[in-house]
């Protein structure tokens, strides 16, 4: 593993890396849980790299890790802002020119949504599944361009609220899309666990064992669990940028999961129209890739073998 630190727009961010850098290979971009950080993927990024021969690209959240902190209550947008905002200039600043995601929980969701934002013409009909060109994202920053979160659109001029998502014209590649447990609406069981966590975290063990990970582990933990909690959050709902992921998918979740049921993976692959493939990991909850970390990383490398690993000349 190679540690550093990364400066973008808000703050320095933890980062670690696995294998070959951008300009030698494709990366794998991993996107950390609600309670998540570079150290937390354990030894998930090693083994991912020595299986598929590509590089492998983590950081911690701000808030996160040993990343700068965020000022709390996180607004009910936040995964939004890290897809539309954060994650675009990570990538640029980073070098990554080509990139699967990979995102767990939260960082699930929020690959889903970057991947549903990139503005591109959709792939002809006919296309098969396996051989569809590569996507290439627009950039950053551009400043006639905004993000409107109430209609789920790119738009010509600022509106309020809204996020910036055009701009330079460095474009990294997004080969495909794998998702660990991730949440595209939010289910009665998800807010139940969620609350049981908190007990844990109040009276329990849980923030000494997370302590170990986080700089804040207070800002870490409630930052999550409080816009969770909020009423307000109950309509988070990011099944709109669905239909616009233009790159194969590979959806991922424990068989017994209490953070989400299968009709999670079965909302995605009936709302997507790029090749999908889901599967249920069994013996796994929330963290199959820590839990079944055997089968679920046999499920990804196959996956990836699969994807083109050079954009269309």
């Amino acid at each position: 593993m190679r540690s550093g630190f990364l400066q973008i727009d808000g703050g320095t961010l933890e980062t670690g890396w696995w294998g070959p850098g951008p300009a030698d290979a494709s990366t794998l971009v991993l996107l950390h849980e609600g309670l998540g950080s570079v150290a937390l993927w354990r030894d998930v990024p090693e083994r991912l790299a020595a299986a598929t021969g590509l590089g492998v690209f983590a950081y911690s959240r701000f808030g996160y890790g040993h990343s700068d902190g965020v000022t709390l209550p996180r607004p009910m947008t936040y995964m939004q802002d890290e897809a539309l905002v954060v994650l675009p200039q990570v990538l640029r600043t980073a070098g990554i020119q080509r990139a699967v995601l990979i995102g767990h929980s939260d960082g699930g969701s929020i690959a889903a949504v970057y991947a549903g934002s990139v503005a591109v013409s959709s792939p002809p009909a006919s296309s098969p599944p396996m051989s569809w060109p590569p996507v290439s994202w627009p950039g950053l920053a551009r400043p006639s361009t905004s993000y409107d979160v109430a209609s789920g659109k790119v738009v010509g001029s600022r509106a309020k609220p809204g996020y910036d998502t055009g701009g330079e014209d460095f474009q990294p590649t997004l080969l495909g899309l794998i998702t660990i447990a991730a949440h595209f609406f939010v289910e009665d069981l998800n807010i139940a666990s969620i609350q049981r966590i908190k007990a844990d975290y109040e009276t329990g063990t849980l923030r000494q064992r997370l302590a170990r990970y986080h700089r804040d582990v207070d800002t870490a933990f409630r930052g999550w669990n409080n816009a969770w909690l909020d009423p307000r959050f109950r309509d988070f709902d990011i099944t709109r940028f669905l239909p616009h992921i233009h790159v194969p998918i590979l959806a991922l979740q424990g068989q017994d999961d209490p953070y989400g049921t299968d009709e999670q993976i079965r909302t995605l692959e009936a709302n997507v129209q790029a090749p999908i493939t889901t599967q249920l990991i069994a013996g796994a909850r929330h963290s199959p890739h820590l839990e079944a970390m055997d089968a679920t990383l046999a499920a990804i490398t196959a996956f990836i073998a699969n994807l083109p690993r050079e954009p269309s000349t």
